[in-house]
Formats: structure tokens, sequence, C-alpha cells
């Protein structure tokens, strides 16, 4: 729980326009993650033989293309927490808002590769239970 008493780590509240307008940067990093997923599976078996060798001075190449992937990984995950966006999945990008919908704390639900913040959720349900959100209500 946050400071806030948040059952989240974000204490920001968003608008749908806020969230939305976030969707382009969202997207940009969740490449970057899944960008530096592939390297970490493209370099595995490579990095795995010299860690087992690392007590005789292993060493690979790829170390660096590894460690690459992995901060590409860490900062764009650091970026999207610093937005005030609660990460959700990390497999399918999928990010939610916190948001006031007719005076109930609720998430807003985004998942990489759709345009635009359209559903909703509450804050002790998942992505399964996801709504459409219904613009006379917000």
């Amino acid at each position: 729980m946050s400071e806030s008493g948040f059952p989240f780590s974000s204490e920001r509240i968003f608008t749908l326009s806020e969230a939305n307008a976030l969707v382009p940067e969202l997207e940009q990093h969740w490449t970057a993650i899944k960008q530096g997923r592939q390297i970490l599976i493209d370099t595995r078996d490579e990095v795995k033989k010299a860690s087992a060798q690392a007590s005789v001075g292993g060493g690979t190449v790829m170390g660096v293309k590894y460690i690459k992937g992995l901060q590409d990984i860490n900062g764009s995950l650091h970026a999207i927490q610093e937005m005030g966006v609660v990460i959700k999945d990390v497999e399918i990008g999928l990010c939610d808002f916190p948001f006031m919908l007719n005076d109930k704390l609720v998430f807003l639900c985004w998942k990489s590769g759709e345009d635009h913040v359209g559903w909703w959720h509450d804050i002790d349900s998942g992505y399964n239970s996801r709504q459409p959100l219904d613009q006379s209500e917000i």
C-alpha cells in the first residue's frame, strides 16, 4: 500500500484525456521492453555458458548486448511507473490508470496495441473484468 493508503504504488488520479495522452509514449516504452526481452531470449544460451564458466574467467561477447537488454527493460518499466501508471502485466503490456468514475476509485485499463484507453475495471478486479467506458458516465 502506498503512503496515501492507495492499494497500489501510484498516488496520481488520471483524467481520461491524461491517460489517452500517454498512450503514444507508453507504446514506445512497451516496444523497448519487447525488444529488450527479445535480446535476453536471443542471448540466453550464450550467457548461460559464460555464467557456467565464470569461476575460470568465463565471459562472452554477448554480455554487453545482454546487459543492454536488461537496462532497456528496466529503464522503460521505471519510466512507466514514474508517470503514475500501474503496470499489471509485462508480457502483454497491460497498464492501469487510477481514475474516479462516479465518485468511485477505479482503474482505467489499457493494453499495448490499443489506440486509446477505452476500458475500466474495479480496483480489486482485473483485465478479465474490464468493461467498456460509457462516455455518458465520464
